[in-house]
């Protein structure tokens, strides 16, 4: 995964704004998960990192989009991409062993900020579940395949479970 370790140090007390536009940032996770999707608009992100006395405040945002197949269809598709964050980065106490999912490290005593981790992440929490290309898709047939968005087939459709079928003339009052 790509790496991006920001030097905490010398951030004044008033914070310091960073701008990332490199691609790998985005390209290289996706890559090295098998993620099906390429940047469609290029990503951009803005990092705001304000020291506090147990920690940093880290607030920002990034925008871009993906290109990847629908859900339903299967058809390539522009999808938007974008976040906001507020996040709170605790020091690690003295002699407390840091967790895994800790983005706060000390080199050489001096602490840094997984920058590309922290991005990263943001990234995969602003992904829908199931990305489809217009909430009225129709996908795919079952039986042959057409994508109905683009034509109608002749195959027979299901009417549900047959075992339920005494259920569809119920009238609730």
């Amino acid at each position: 995964m790509s790496e991006l370790w920001i030097a905490l140090q010398d951030i004044p007390a008033e914070g310091r704004e960073f701008h990332f536009t490199d691609q790998s940032l985005w390209t290289g996770p996706m890559n090295e998960f098998s993620v099906p999707a390429k940047v469609g608009r290029e990503f951009e992100a803005s990092m705001l990192i304000i020291p506090q006395d147990d920690g940093y405040l880290v607030s920002g945002s990034f925008q871009g989009s993906i290109l990847l197949p629908c859900g339903r269809c299967i058809e390539e598709f522009e999808l938007p991409v974008e976040g906001e964050f507020d996040s709170f980065e605790e020091h690690a106490k003295a002699g407390e062993v840091l967790e895994d999912e800790c983005r706060l490290r000390m080199t050489a005593g001096q602490p840094e900020f997984d920058a590309a981790g922290f991005l990263w992440e943001q990234y995969l929490l602003a992904l829908p579940e199931n990305p489809v290309c217009s909430e009225d898709c129709k996908g795919l047939c079952p039986n042959c395949g057409i994508n109905r968005n683009q034509g109608s087939c002749a195959c027979a459709r299901e009417e549900g479970d047959p075992r339920l079928a005494v259920l569809r003339n119920l009238k609730l009052s």
